[in-house]
């Protein structure tokens, strides 16, 4: 199985729509996915969800359908461990572990078991590691190929807990300054984790199983929300499209190359997801990506041409991801 963190430091790009198209193309290639909402604001999970039944969720948090039930009996409780989280069935390869405002209270409780790790403290491990091994467990019961990751847009001690959990970490970027800013802070900021976790791996007990490896491979990063004008990026953006390429690289630390990319040549650009504006909201209403709008959902004239483009963009977003995280799409998926 593969694991892939949806993370940027700036908010409001487009991560959780990016993340909710992506899961579901998914799992229309015929990929066992499970999207995990770990961001307390619990934007993938209202994306998924009816208000009905985030309202049966979130209004009986004693029913233990959240993320935060199945981490309560370890991060509150402090006697108990982990369980398998609550799946909600989305579709016939899809399912979400719904996310909870919950969530937040975790995070003074991680940020004062990181220093105890260091000391070799296995209830330390066993709460840093909670958020990997509540993956795990959700994923076998999915039987889940792949495992997608949504988390805020900060670079506090949930996402730390978050993030060692995933195998690769894809960055969705818009080409402006202030996500330009954000990745100069991600990419030193996965290194310390990622050094820090490692520092912590050899100081673990022997006998605990089931932590995270923290490996956190840069998978590329996704040019999301450009305006496009004659099939090109408008001038504002454009200045700072160009840029990306080599301030990834450099966050990254990846080798350096003497050509000068572009978005179109960089290898470690997965897409550039235009912005589909008002199909978004009929999209929203439907319940269901864009790519699967019907005239019945409002998806007329034009429309069905956008629609149609949108699903090709995120077909080929998806097999980028294959390629870049070494995976394998199911053999009727590639006729």
């Amino acid at each position: 199985m593969r694991t892939i963190a949806f993370f940027n430091n700036k908010g409001g790009v487009g991560k959780t729509t990016l993340l909710y198209h992506l899961a579901w193309m998914f799992s229309e290639l015929g990929v066992r996915t499970v999207a995990f909402d770990f961001d307390p604001q619990s934007n993938l999970t209202s994306m998924f969800l009816s208000e009905e039944r985030l309202a049966e969720l979130w209004d009986n948090p004693t029913d233990g359908q959240t993320i935060v039930a199945a981490v309560a009996p370890l991060l509150e409780e402090g006697t108990g461990d982990v369980q398998s989280p609550h799946l909600e069935n989305i579709a016939r390869n899809l399912a979400l572990v719904p996310g909870d405002l919950g969530l937040a209270r975790m995070e003074d409780e991680l940020s004062a078991q990181w220093p105890n790790c260091l000391e070799g403290v296995a209830k330390a491990f066993r709460i840093t590691s909670a958020l990997h091994r509540a993956v795990t467990l959700a994923a076998n019961d999915f039987n889940a190929e792949l495992a997608l990751i949504d988390v805020g847009p900060n670079l506090g001690a949930l996402n730390r807990c978050a993030v060692i959990a995933a195998d690769h970490v894809a960055v969705p970027l818009a080409p402006d300054l202030f996500s330009l800013q954000g990745l100069r802070n991600l990419g030193p900021t996965l290194r310390k984790w990622r050094s820090g976790w490692q520092k912590r791996l050899e100081e673990a007990p022997s006998n605990l199983t089931g932590l995270p490896t923290g490996e956190m491979k840069p998978a590329g990063y996704v040019v999301l929300q450009h305006a496009v004008r004659q099939s090109r990026p408008v001038k504002a953006y454009l200045r700072w499209a160009e840029r990306i390429p080599a301030e990834y690289r450099s966050a990254m630390r990846l080798v350096p190359i003497p050509e000068i990319l572009t978005l179109d040549t960089d290898p470690n650009c997965l897409a550039q997801i235009k912005h589909y504006r008002s199909l978004l909201p009929l999209a929203m209403e439907a319940r269901k990506p864009i790519f699967q709008l019907k005239p019945a959902d409002g998806a007329i004239g034009a429309h069905v041409a956008a629609v149609e483009e949108c699903r090709k963009d995120f077909q080929r977003l998806a097999l980028r991801l294959t390629t870049a995280t070494g995976m394998e799409l199911p053999a009727p998926s590639l006729a």
